[in-house]
């Protein structure tokens, strides 16, 4: 496996010219697709396109509303609405980008179609811990900000700058945003707040992103959050971890949509003692757990411990098909093991 930073130059040359050679190629996002995995997908989108190459991206299930002002949004095609249309362009792709998941799993139905495609050049770019070798270049880097940040990086090695136009900037800045929490995670650093100064420079309002991703909810979805934080957060070991618990009822009442729940995991980490935050929400049987964290508390580990997760040491996702009351008692009865 090529990882990380440690990819030599020979390594990107093999990309590139797999790249120029390149005639149909799809790029891949994760289960749940966020402002991160569509913003990386549509700026690699961008660039292909630019190269001549015909290119589709594809979703495992819908991308949040929140980000349908990206130039190239409307193209994206989701594999549970069309999963015969979308199987059929994995299969015939002489090119496939896996961006910002570390194992194939994490395309959902896709995996099967994603692993029968074995003549494809696969190229993973990604910042999460752990990465499965399932790619022929795997440019993996856990210290990023985002895997928006890592797609400069990689149009820089290959000497493709020179392509970056305002859409492309636009959705890497989107994608850089809103995976460092608007700048304030840790994960932020000097190269982070370098690439989007270029990207200002190329022509992205900051004013503008912002209120396209966080000041577009309906009226519907402010309402949820009052309900969350007033009825539904709960507060444990001296107010130090907190557990926001939203069933399918819940969520219906407020006429959920994907996206609804997008930063509402972060609030409980603005009062005073709170260092874990846990959001559960539930569809279709499911429970999906998103977890965040400040300092050292590593809650990639706990989700992977006991919730099928994983991610980074402070932000990490996790899933449960034991129903809301059983996942909450397991995660009451091993609360004490994040402090």
């Amino acid at each position: 496996m090529t990882y990380g930073y440690f990819c030599s130059m020979q390594n990107f040359k093999e990309a590139s010219e797999k790249i120029d050679r390149s005639k149909n190629a799809v790029i891949l996002s994760h289960r749940s697709p966020d402002g991160d995995s569509i913003g990386s997908s549509i700026a690699v989108w961008h660039f292909l396109k630019q190269k001549g190459i015909n290119a589709k991206v594809i979703t495992p299930d819908p991308a949040p509303d929140f980000l349908s002002w990206l130039d190239g949004f409307n193209e994206v095609m989701n594999f549970e609405q069309k999963a015969t249309e979308s199987a059929e362009y994995i299969k015939n792709a002489d090119l496939i980008f896996c961006l910002d998941f570390n194992d194939p799993s994490r395309v959902g139905q896709m995996q099967e179609v994603l692993e029968s495609n074995t003549t494809a050049y696969k190229l993973n770019i990604d910042h999460h811990r752990d990465p499965v070798d399932f790619c022929d270049l795997q440019f993996v880097n856990i210290e990023a900000s985002s895997t928006a940040e890592l797609i400069y990086d990689f149009l820089e090695r290959i000497d493709e700058l020179s392509k970056l136009n305002l859409s492309m900037a636009q959705a890497i800045y989107t994608g850089i945003l809103t995976d460092t929490g608007s700048f304030r995670f840790s994960s932020t650093t000097e190269r982070t707040h370098l690439i989007t100064s270029k990207m200002i420079a190329l022509g992205v309002q900051p004013d503008e992103v912002y209120r396209n991703v966080y000041d577009s909810y309906s009226s519907e979805r402010l309402k949820l959050l009052g309900y969350a934080l007033y009825s539904s957060l709960k507060l444990y070991h001296d107010e130090r971890i907190a557990i926001i618990p939203l069933n399918a009822e819940e969520l219906s009442r407020f006429n959920f949509r994907r996206g609804d729940t997008e930063g509402l995991v972060n609030y409980p980490l603005s009062i005073k003692n709170v260092q874990v935050s846990i959001l559960l929400t539930e569809k279709d049987g499911l429970i999906k757990m998103s977890f965040r964290s400040k300092g050292e508390i590593p809650v990639n580990l706990f989700a992977k411990k006991y919730f099928k997760g994983g991610g980074h040491l402070n932000a990490a996702g996790g899933v449960s098909s034991n129903g809301m009351e059983e996942t909450l008692k397991l995660l009451e009865t091993n609360l004490a093991e994040l402090l």
